[in-house]
């Protein structure tokens, strides 16, 4: 069995999906491993006169579709095999909303809640100078991730910009709006799982406005969905919210604006005003018709999916639910938007950005939002019809239109 390593769970969701396509043992072997990855030492010049040195990667999955495409993580336990994973799943999620792009993803091993905003750029600008030439729009394009922002983009840019002598505002996105970011771009990720929601409760005759939802992880993509999820499908009540401290949660339902105000002021949801507090691992357990699983990888396993009561689980989080979990949830009639669809709408907009860039011309958030919607809607769709097509869980079902997409560019490139 794979463990909790999400290279190997990766893997074993791709066999899955190989064996119900009748792959052939070639494309099955070459889509089992990245295409290439880059394993670099970073120097950095510490304010006190130090220099630390710190671990980077960079992994390009695949490319039959187009210039492989994924986040920047920053963090202290950051491990070869996460970004591995986070790259394979990057290739199967731009398959599955059809951009024309393939799957990277990178990763620096650095507790950024440490350094000052000048380590932050030297590493910014380090990671930049060990890598760079492997990057660009036609290359390999990084974005935000765990710990990096709009501001770690725009350092990168620069220093890019400057080792090329020209300008490249598309080699990077997720960039602030007056460098060549694009409008839309901060609740992507949320609006495109809000809209998966919509989608699923029309298959499932749910009543969206009087649903009840909970949120696992109240980080950036939580937070946006716990105001979106209200916004876009007309109501709905969030009875509960975690972040790494833990949980709150309200029957009769928390404000999320003030509840966003609370952790912003605290740095925390706990002691929010009229709430009880409540654990990580008891919020993924409540009755509730929506649950979002936002945070980290591997919290539903095979110990607690028995336990899952939720109708609906979009998961805006990377690889929350195990493959075993998976199987008891599907028998249970849990409904799973499974990640790569659920929290494609971040790098949908991405790829909206680079295309802005690229032709130095820049969309209305109406137009984004648009686009979005029309994105999301198609690969819920393409997903559902294979879903009722093969009998199969909804993960499965991603899976099996991802890697026939895939699948087919490396036949038509004549790699296999």
């Amino acid at each position: 069995m794979s463990g909790l390593n999400p290279f190997a769970i990766a893997q074993e969701q791709l066999d899955e999906a190989a064996e119900r396509l009748g792959l052939d043992k070639a494309t099955h072997e070459l889509l089992r491993s990245p295409m290439r990855e880059y394993h670099f030492t970073i120097p950095v010049k510490m304010d006190s006169g130090t220099t630390r040195v710190f671990k980077g990667y960079r992994v390009q999955y695949n490319n039959a579709r187009g210039p492989t495409k994924g986040g920047l993580r920053w963090h202290p336990e950051e491990t070869v095999d996460t970004v591995r994973a986070l790259a394979a799943w990057m290739t199967w999620k731009t398959a599955v909303v059809d951009i024309p792009l393939g799957g990277g993803k990178g990763g620096i091993v650095c507790n950024p809640k440490e350094l000052s905003d000048g380590e932050k750029e030297r590493l910014a600008r380090g990671f930049i100078r060990a890598v760079g030439r492997e990057l660009g729009v036609h290359r390999d394009v990084p974005a935000p991730d765990v710990y990096t922002t709009p501001q770690i983009m725009a350092w990168m840019m620069d220093e890019y910009e400057v080792m090329m002598g020209h300008s490249h505002p598309g080699m990077i996105t997720g960039k602030p709006i007056p460098i060549g970011g694009s409008q839309g771009r901060g609740d992507a990720t949320a609006r495109g799982g809000v809209y998966c929601v919509r989608e699923a409760a029309k298959k499932l005759g749910l009543n969206v406005e009087n649903a009840s939802y909970a949120i696992q992880g109240f980080g950036n993509a939580g937070q946006f969905a716990a105001t979106l999820h209200a916004e876009i499908l007309g109501g709905g009540t969030l009875v509960a919210a975690s972040d790494s401290r833990g949980g709150v949660m309200c029957k009769t339902g928390l404000d999320p604006d003030a509840l966003i105000r609370h952790k912003r002021e605290t740095g925390s949801v706990i002691g929010f005003p009229g709430s009880s507090e409540i654990s990580n691992e008891d919020l993924l357990e409540l009755e509730v018709d929506v649950l979002y699983p936002s945070a980290l990888e591997g919290v539903i396993t095979v110990k607690n999916a028995a336990n899952i009561k939720a109708k609906i689980s979009c998961e805006l989080a990377n690889g929350p639910t195990t493959p075993e979990a998976d199987k008891i949830l599907f028998e249970k009639g849990v409904y799973i938007i499974p990640d790569f669809l659920a929290n494609a709408g971040g790098v949908t907009v991405s790829y909206f950005e680079q295309v802005q860039n690229t032709y130095n011309y820049y969309w209305s958030l109406e137009d984004v939002h648009q686009q979005l919607d029309r994105k999301m809607t198609d690969a819920f769709s393409a997903v559902y019809d294979m879903q009722q097509k093969a009998k199969v869980h909804n993960r499965l079902a991603a899976y099996m239109v991802s890697v026939t997409r895939v699948a087919e560019a490396c036949k038509l490139r004549g790699w296999v």
